[in-house]
């Protein structure tokens, strides 16, 4: 495949890509501090910003009813979450689930996602990674330890960030001796059995006579200075070293590497200097320029990668037109009843209907198929299903009636 940078949401973004299609995916979302972030005038990435608050209608609907359907545990879970931090939290867990789900199906069985996050909201992120992944395939937490950030004398002073691994299957890939090979240790750090932090005291017999420490979860890595190259302004822009790190110990020389939140791309970068392939998503078409320029810079690699606003068709799934067996299949399926009222119905009073809707990523293929009585499509139309819930829900209440949904 080739280089790709899409600008568009990456929900539907990833529903558009092929299952298995991705060896290691490294993801800095968003973490729920209710800040705007902006990048400042003059810097590379000037005019680039994104807001850090949540409310439902940053939940897209049209997935929403999915995730109910494929999921009620998590979504138990996530409504639990109101109780205790109000519908902010809920929204911001409601959004990262409908895109854990999909980064799950495009990983590779080999495959692990490394998942950044703060103490904001990193507990339940994790909660949320158990339920998609499950909890025998989490794999470790990596504290990053940086000496940057606010001074006070009223609290401790928070000097790291987490970043949790889970893998597809337990048949993931670490490349430790890559990790080695990049992480030699000095003379005077040997004689003190400690490297910045980020290395055990157990020595290994590398080549030669040279000794190599191995790699723990505990990295300090700097952040990056006001004065470094390397920095381009984006808020919340990590260090090519630490992304570099993830990148040599997860995946090999040809894998394909994906960041659904690339903002300045330092991910894309990491992975082009390390000779993987790669796929960066971000919602902010500054990220365009922003890339361009950083690939530009290194070593004039620019022109090797395809950016586009298209949402992409996945070509792992049969094509499956509308047609009387599918109709057949899908009333058998449902039951004789409509997915959204549950009417018991003849199937000639039944009509076929995409679940997620074309123009938001949907496919004809079976899966994004059910069967709705002709009262309840013409009130979807091409709208999300909570919209049809709301609908029948309200007709509920005013009819003083019990009305089945999609069960």
């Amino acid at each position: 495949m080739r280089n790709t940078l899409y600008t568009n949401d990456n929900l539907y973004v990833l529903s558009g890509l092929n299952s298995g299609l991705v060896d290691l995916i490294y993801l800095d979302p968003p973490f729920n501090t209710k800040r705007m972030y902006s990048a400042p005038i003059g810097s590379k990435a000037a005019g680039a910003s994104f807001k850090d608050m949540w409310t439902w209608k940053d939940v897209d609907e049209y997935y929403l009813d999915s995730l109910a359907v494929h999921s009620p545990a998590l979504t138990k879970f996530i409504a639990s979450t109101g109780e205790i931090h109000g519908k902010p939290m809920m929204a911001y867990l409601t959004y990262m689930s409908q895109r854990i789900v999909e980064m799950h199906r495009v990983l590779k069985e080999t495959g692990s996602l490394y998942l950044h996050c703060d103490p904001t909201a990193s507990h339940y992120l994790k909660i949320l990674l158990d339920f998609v992944f499950g909890r025998k395939n989490f794999i470790t937490e990596i504290i990053w330890s940086y000496a940057w950030g606010v001074r006070t004398t009223k609290r401790w002073n928070r000097k790291h960030d987490v970043i949790l691994m889970y893998a597809k299957s337990r048949n993931f890939t670490f490349n430790y001796k890559d990790v080695l090979e990049e992480r030699k240790a000095s003379e005077a750090t040997k004689n003190r059995l400690q490297y910045k932090g980020a290395m055990t005291t157990d020595w290994n017999k590398g080549r030669g006579s040279e000794k190599l420490a191995l790699p723990t979860d505990v990295w300090y890595i700097p952040t990056i200075n006001a004065m470094s190259k390397e920095r381009t302004g984006y808020p919340t822009q990590k260090p090519l070293e630490l992304i570099k790190r993830v990148v040599l110990a997860s995946s090999n020389e040809g894998d394909v590497v994906m960041d659904p939140f690339c903002g300045c791309a330092t991910t894309c970068v990491a992975a082009q200097q390390l000779g993987r392939k790669w796929v960066g998503i971000d919602i902010e078409k500054q990220a365009v320029k922003v890339l361009i320029q950083r690939l530009s810079d290194d070593a004039g690699l620019f022109k090797d990668f395809t950016a586009t606003d298209q949402i992409p068709k996945r070509s792992d799934l049969k094509i499956v037109p509308p047609s009387v067996p599918v109709k057949q299949r899908l009333y058998a399926q449902q039951e004789g009843k409509c997915n959204a009222c549950g009417v018991d119905m003849e199937i000639r009073h039944l009509e076929i209907d995409h679940i997620i809707p074309v123009a938001k990523g949907g496919g004809d293929y079976y899966e994004n198929y059910q069967l709705l009585c002709g009262s309840c499509n013409r009130i979807k139309g091409d709208r999300p299903m909570e919209y049809l819930r709301l609908k029948i829900e309200t007709r509920e209440r005013m009819m003083g009636t019990k009305v089945f949904f999609g069960e």
